[in-house]
């Protein structure tokens, strides 16, 4: 009988606001129960200290320059993360076998062979007194790969737990939107040729990026902003006339900025954005479907209905939320590491040349257990 164990998986997105947590039963191969999802929110100071010190790291160079400022703040979060897991074990009584701890990306720079996430390990692992796999990328990277995105092997089991029948393609929807292109159920054979995956362009990043440039709060809840606002038509299709399709696996929300709204009001910054963001989503969508295919959306951007409601209009193929299958798409990354550090235990692959670039399929993932 395979052995299951009780993995604890730890993300915090691109949005910076908080710390998603999942634990799942799994014994890093097919079999896989949730168990447990809970968010925690950061405190005001981290989540501006954060996004203040991701807009000026602009290039590798300023991580060095700016290395005081991200000692400082990585300890906050490492301590807010432990705080977060002990409050779930505590008040469950779970005993858990791993932690999987994504840590928080700062920088992700794959052209130059540069990943990095903030999240300290070894602190983590002695105030939780648990095993903790961390820093997934950099195997990846080490061996050709973009180091991102590593929850495709995830989607597919969750494909296979849940009958989702392909072919179908999962996009997570965060400040860059990722995709997981799965041709037909594998999951038993483990071939991982079932898999296609990688960045498609923008998410949310510069819509939310306007909103918390222009008012107090940090997204466009439901796209109710966007959906008062009026377009601004010229705007908008000079830059879809500028807009050139990256032929990358993995990007990050710098490769993309706003000025091109730039003088607008909060409201139609935010739908001539929200516009902008639908159509070029589509686009990249559309080279990657196929008659029969359904889109699955995952992530915090399936949440903006506004914007949703534009991609069904451009997209001549179903578009479903993975909550209808029962699944909350707000913990499928916590999950999908939590799953990961059962396989970086067993030394099994967790990105492949199919997902990530990678010349071999890699494992990962640094394992610490507290003494």
């Amino acid at each position: 009988m395979k052995k299951i164990f009780k993995s604890l998986g730890l993300m915090s997105g691109t949005s910076m606001d908080g710390v998603d947590a999942s634990i799942i039963e799994t014994d890093g191969k097919s079999n896989y129960k949730p168990i447990l999802n809970k968010y925690f929110k950061y405190p005001k100071a981290i989540y501006k200290n954060l996004v203040l010190l991701r807009d000026k790291i602009k290039n590798p160079n300023d991580l060095e320059k700016y290395h005081k400022q991200l000692q400082i703040i990585e300890k906050k979060i490492t301590i807010f993360h432990a705080k977060s897991v002990n409050t779930i074990l505590k008040k469950n009584n779970f005993n858990i076998d791993f932690i999987g701890f994504h840590g928080q990306t700062i920088f992700h720079g794959p052209e130059k062979r540069i990943t990095k996430q903030l999240g300290d390990g070894e602190l983590l692992s002695k105030l939780t007194k648990k095993k903790v796999i961390y820093d997934f990328r950099q195997n990846d990277i080490k061996n050709g790969g973009d180091g991102a995105p590593l929850s495709p092997i995830f989607h597919e089991l969750i494909a296979f737990k849940y009958k989702i029948n392909p072919p179908n393609i999962f996009v997570n929807i965060g400040g860059i939107a990722n995709y997981t292109f799965l041709r037909s159920q594998q999951m038993k054979a483990s071939k991982f040729k079932n898999l296609n995956a990688g960045d498609l362009c923008l998410g949310n990043c510069l819509i939310d990026q306007w909103i918390r440039n222009k008012s107090e709060k940090n997204f466009d809840k439901d796209g109710k902003i966007a959906k008062s606002g009026k377009i601004n038509k010229i705007k908008l299709k000079k830059a879809l006339n500028n807009y050139k399709m990256k032929k990358t696996r993995s990007l990050d929300i710098k490769n993309f900025n706003l000025t091109f709204v730039n003088g607008l009001s909060l409201k139609d910054g935010a739908a001539t954005l929200t516009e902008y963001t639908a159509q070029i989503l589509a686009k990249h969508l559309m080279t990657k479907t196929l008659d029969g295919i359904k889109i699955i959306l995952c992530g915090g951007g399936r949440k903006n209905k506004f914007l949703i409601s534009k991609l069904k209009k451009i997209i001549p193929y179903p578009i479903l939320l993975i909550d209808e299958y029962g699944i909350d798409g707000d913990f499928v990354e916590s999950q999908a590491f939590a799953y990961l550090a059962v396989r970086s235990h067993f030394k099994l692959p967790i990105s492949f040349p199919e997902t990530t670039g990678c010349k071999k399929p890699c494992s990962g993932g640094i394992i610490l257990k507290h003494i």
